[in-house]
């Protein structure tokens, strides 16, 4: 015989209302009174109405990404992939918005192509802006979507969660790096991706900090967006190292990081900078191995795109709410020995 929530609220001690309201998130409920809900339906062995009405019908999970031509995306990607493939095994399928640029405008139409393709909840790489940051709220409160952002996040939205890296944080990560390595003076170049990106104005904002309390001999020469270009990348180091003197450290936040080395083999320099860039791809591991930089940062890419479809999942499925609202990928130092 199926689980009633009658039966379910009984066994709670709550109202047959209140089940109901936290079996559809819905309504005010606090959270320990609706965890509490969750697993006692869930050892009981109760079927929510959705799945029962349509046992064959798949969950609809949708994805969207940005940047997705970018080097950094490879692991991330991966990540994507294989949660599709293993979800497909629980009726859950992931349906993916792909978007090569940051346009807030992009970013909005393949999250409304979802939404009307019937997602029931939604990963999303978020554009930080106002746009995003009030239709992310519109799919949250109004039509009870549950959301996670991940490799980079939102303020202000009333999603359950962010998974990725603490981004301030490898910001103070890579300055300590690059304090040791300089002796805590000279000068240093710092190379963006997007001025527009919270991801990486995170990043540059813990360098920035870290330097000036503890390196404050160890000047910030300049923050130049590279568009996650390489040939932007090249131009900028190229023409810093020309007309600014006394440069002895590089800070590359984004991608476009092949650039580095071209820019050092056309100054023939005698002695290059020191350089950290992020994100363990074929490119960079290669630029690492070459002796062109001297750190490698990781953000656990595949984490990032593998986790947050099965926390999605978890939570439509068992009620199961996150462990943390900021769930932290490692920050993994990598160099020409542990690559």
């Amino acid at each position: 015989m199926a689980v009633t929530i009658q039966q379910i609220a009984d066994a709670a001690g709550v109202s047959r209302g209140t089940v109901d309201r936290a079996l559809n998130h819905r309504g005010r409920i606090s959270p320990e009174a609706a965890e509490r809900i969750y697993r006692i339906a869930e050892e009981m062995g109760y079927v929510h109405r959705a799945r029962k009405k349509n046992p064959n019908k798949k969950i609809k999970i949708g994805v969207v990404t940005q940047l997705c031509k970018s080097s950094f995306m490879l692991e991330i990607n991966r990540g994507i992939q294989e949660a599709r493939e293993e979800l497909k095994h629980r009726g859950i399928e992931l349906l993916i918005e792909e978007r090569e640029s940051v346009d807030e405008q992009e970013q909005l139409d393949a999250i409304d192509r979802l939404a009307e393709r019937g997602i029931c909840a939604l990963a999303v790489m978020p554009v930080d802006c106002e746009l995003i940051r009030t239709r992310l709220n519109s799919l949250a409160v109004e039509r009870n979507i549950p959301i996670v952002t991940f490799n980079s996040d939102i303020v202000g939205t009333k999603r359950l969660c962010f998974v990725g890296m603490d981004n301030h944080r490898s910001g103070r990560t890579a300055a300590g790096l690059l304090g040791m390595l300089t002796g805590g003076e000279g000068k240093v170049l710092v190379i963006t991706g997007h001025f527009s990106s919270a991801l990486n104005n995170q990043r540059v904002d813990g360098f920035v900090e870290e330097i000036k309390r503890s390196y404050p001999k160890l000047q910030i020469a300049g923050v130049q967006a590279s568009f996650n270009h390489t040939a932007e990348v090249e131009k900028i180091i190229e023409s810093t190292l020309l007309n600014v003197s006394g440069i002895n450290a590089v800070f590359s936040v984004s991608g476009g990081q092949g650039g580095i080395g071209k820019a050092f083999e056309k100054l023939r320099l005698e002695k290059r900078p020191f350089v950290v860039i992020y994100d363990q791809t074929p490119k960079n591991e290669k630029i690492i191995q070459e002796k062109i930089a001297d750190f490698l940062i990781d953000q656990n890419g595949f984490e990032q795109g593998y986790r947050p479809p099965f926390l999605l999942a978890n939570y439509l499925m068992k009620g199961q709410l996150p462990a943390a609202e900021f769930l932290y990928t490692d920050i993994v130092i990598k160099t020409k020995y542990n690559l």
